[in-house]
């Protein structure tokens, strides 16, 4: 019997799905719940594990190509005889788009003029690199720190490391089925991505969307559907940045410092911590801080600080420094970004003084904080002070959330940070 390898569903929001790389070549033997492929899901890179045992007879969808959710990339035989057949079947599916063939991309200049991408090592300390390329590189003995990478965003593939080790680079997207046909030629190191940054377009051109992009796209047309409003507050916060120096030795972020101190504010105002459901008030159970990051490549991605209000400070910020690098190397787990029960933007760390966040579909309410400066006030006695303040503003969903309810966790929330934040170390 010939198996269809379907384009799986890794998130709620997945419409479409890009293959990052093959572990698996054509004729290889897969086991049952054995990794076949790393697909880019709208958040992460996943690897996708086979439901069936048998040999992967041809790939439909190569490295770097999209396909639907539900679309068949692949075809696995589940015994050797029935591979020619699941040949025979690539080739007259409508799928099995022929590949160009080989050739190494034409320039007029020396492609060592041209900049080399960054190693993937260089990705916030962690290696990027395919199963497949990590398996090769302990067999072959190649440090994988000290490779460029030719795959998507410079992640390394099997190419890589077999030519590091003196090895022809074995295909491993091209159709079996047509023999005459090959895979792509890697592209030259000079047009590969910059992992650390998004790549610069020339004025007048026209880039498509990643995958990312393509679903904050969609988050953010499907927010404009709920009907919301906008609260803003000024909050003190020299006792906070006071705390902040001094545990920030320790390995304290403000990031962790500022979703603890929202965590704590929401335990009394569980209304904010909601979601609307059908006609109905959905309270969690939890209370899971989901906080903006802007991704190298573009769009951004939302890492989750789960239970925020029971885990201490310290904890919390090793657990922020580890999401964001995950994140940023797109290996996030679906519950380590899809969980959130409110959302943090901060752009004042950019020095941005004030700004209105979009609110995220299934969440109640998320918090834009501006940057912290110092301001000349009036103290009660009628005398003149300076004193740091940042301005805050809260997008909430008017369906469940009212003024009262958005002024009322404002008010707690700047009395935490105003008068009581020694507590967020507790």
């Amino acid at each position: 019997m010939i198996h269809d390898i379907f384009m799986p569903a890794l998130s709620s929001t997945m419409t479409e799905g890009k293959i990052v790389s093959w572990v698996k070549s054509p004729g290889d033997k897969v086991d049952k719940g054995e990794t076949v492929v790393v697909v880019e899901s709208d958040k992460a890179d996943m690897d996708v594990e086979s439901f069936n045992e048998g040999y992967l007879a041809a790939i439909l969808v190569g490295e770097g190509e999209e396909a639907a959710v539900g679309a068949a990339i692949a075809l696995l035989a589940e015994t050797e005889a029935e591979i020619e057949m699941a040949k025979q079947q690539a080739a007259s599916s409508p799928s099995a788009t022929p590949e160009p063939a080989a050739v190494a991309p034409q320039s007029s200049a020396p492609a060592a003029s041209a900049a080399p991408p960054a190693p993937a090592s260089n990705r916030n300390g962690r290696t990027v690199a395919s199963p497949r390329a990590r398996k090769l590189a302990k067999e072959l003995k190649v440090d994988l720190s000290t490779l460029q990478g030719s795959g998507p965003y410079g992640r390394i593939v099997a190419a890589d490391v077999e030519t590091a080790a003196g090895k022809a680079p074995t295909p491993t997207t091209a159709l079996v089925a047509q023999p005459a046909v090959t895979k792509v030629a890697p592209v030259a190191a000079s047009a590969a991505p910059q992992p650390s940054a998004k790549p610069a377009a020339a004025a007048g051109e026209t880039v498509a969307m990643n995958t990312l992009q393509k679903a904050v796209v969609r988050n953010m047309v499907a927010s404009l559907e709920v009907p919301d409003f906008r609260v803003g507050y000024t909050i003190a916060t020299d006792e906070l940045d006071k705390l902040y120096k001094k545990i920030k030795p320790k390995g304290v972020t403000m990031t962790a410092l500022l979703a603890k101190a929202v965590a704590i504010s929401l335990q009394k105002h569980p209304i904010v911590n909601a979601a609307y459901g059908s006609e109905s008030i959905q309270y969690n159970s939890s209370i899971n801080i989901s906080v903006a990051v802007a991704m190298p490549d573009g769009g951004l991605i939302t890492p989750v600080l789960q239970n925020a209000d029971q885990i201490d400070i310290y904890s919390l910020s090793r657990t922020w420094k580890g999401l964001v690098e995950r994140a940023r190397s797109k290996q996030l787990q679906p519950d380590e970004y899809n969980s959130g029960t409110f959302t943090l933007s901060n752009l004042g760390m950019f020095g941005v003084d004030r700004f209105d966040a979009i609110l995220p579909p299934g969440q109640g309410a998320i918090l834009s904080i501006g940057a912290s400066r110092p301001q000349v006030v009036a103290t009660p006695e009628g005398m003149m002070k300076v004193q740091r303040q940042m301005q805050v503003n809260l997008t909430c969903d008017h369906r469940i959330i009212y003024g009262a309810d958005a002024a009322a966790f404002l008010q707690d929330l700047a009395k935490l940070i105003e008068t009581d934040a020694h507590s967020l170390t507790l």
